[in-house]
């Protein structure tokens, strides 16, 4: 039985991936099918590559019509794309409201606004399939002069960057859904920050920075936080990663959070947070910093260990878990 968030790599790869890639039909114009933490999927046109990437918000109930145009467009930046335009399904519980609607649609307005792109199209409907509003988006993008950036494109010896804070989007939708019980356990003003954080939920500044600094991947970190984008890098690239615990920035607002929320930011699902590998990374990071994008460099791509160092510890990186949004408590 399942447990809540996605579903684990070796049942993914052997129920959907496999199955897929077994499938007869092989189109010549299909340059980058599915692969386990791969985001996107590109199709040459010729005078250009299609990139194409979908996911649904599922683990909030605020702010999803946002939540789904940034996050969906920050795969297509992550592989070095730009967004041209995006569709969405929304899917609305039983005695749901025109005020529910509005909401979804003015956030979803207000993300493709701030990003440039057009909503396409889509569907919505009123379904007791769902318990909650739920937003599904299928993003579409073009190459910039048809050069993409894999997930699984690290090599050994890069260093491994990664911008902004670890529970950045986690952090903003715990303090916005949990405001109330937040309330008597961190200060007033940590709440109303974190809630702030989600204002810096695109990648795609440091994505047009990365890919002319050199990049060979990319990797926006959504569901498993930090921990799990670095190991989806690693195993699509076939190599190993270090991570030094001490040098993934966290901001104190998630540390309240997640110490009152009891959950470990470095699983927390991060959108906004870009997992890059690169040669010289201390020089990406300078020029990230020019721009006002906090960055670091806290790692390095080796040949087979996946492990996170600490003062006292190396613990070996696993495969991505539910992410910790689903494990909340606030007993």
């Amino acid at each position: 039985m399942f447990k809540i968030g996605k579903i684990p790599p070796e049942i993914l790869e052997s129920i959907v991936m496999h199955p897929i890639r077994q499938n007869g039909i092989r189109r010549d114009d299909i340059v980058l099918r599915p692969k386990t933490g791969e985001d996107c999927s590109v199709i040459d046109l010729q005078d250009e590559m299609c990139v194409l990437s979908t996911d649904p918000i599922t683990g909030a109930a605020k702010d999803i019509g946002y939540l789904a145009v940034q996050i969906n467009c920050n795969d297509i930046f992550s592989a070095g794309a730009e967004p041209v335009g995006i569709l969405l399904t929304v899917l609305l519980p039983e005695k749901s409201d025109e005020s529910v609607l509005k909401e979804i649609m003015d956030g979803a307005l207000k993300g493709a606004e701030e990003l440039g792109i057009e909503i396409l199209g889509g569907h919505t409907e009123v379904t007791d399939a769902v318990i909650k509003p739920i937003v599904s988006a299928a993003v579409i993008g073009k190459s910039r002069q048809r050069k993409i950036i894999k997930t699984g494109g690290a090599r050994i010896g890069q260093d491994v960057i990664m911008t902004k804070w670890a529970g950045l989007e986690g952090t903003a939708i715990i303090a916005k859904e949990y405001e109330e019980v937040l309330v008597d356990r961190v200060p007033k003003e940590v709440i109303k920050s974190a809630q702030g954080m989600k204002d810096f939920l695109s990648v795609g500044r440091e994505s047009l920075v990365a890919v002319g600094h050199g990049a060979t991947a990319m990797h926006d970190a959504t569901e498993g936080g930090i921990l799990g984008a670095v190991w989806e890098v690693a195993e699509c690239s076939g190599m190993g990663v270090e991570i030094w615990e001490e040098k993934i920035p966290i901001r104190e607002e998630t540390r309240l959070i997640c110490n009152a929320a009891k959950i470990d930011p470095l699983q927390l699902i991060s959108s906004g947070t870009m997992i890059i590998t690169t040669e010289n990374g201390q020089a990406l990071v300078e020029k990230l910093s020019c721009l006002g994008i906090f960055a670091a460099v806290i790692g390095k791509i080796t040949e087979k260990e996946r492990v996170l160092v600490s003062d006292t510890e190396r613990i070996m990186l696993g495969e991505p878990k539910s992410d910790a949004l689903y494990y909340v408590d606030f007993r």
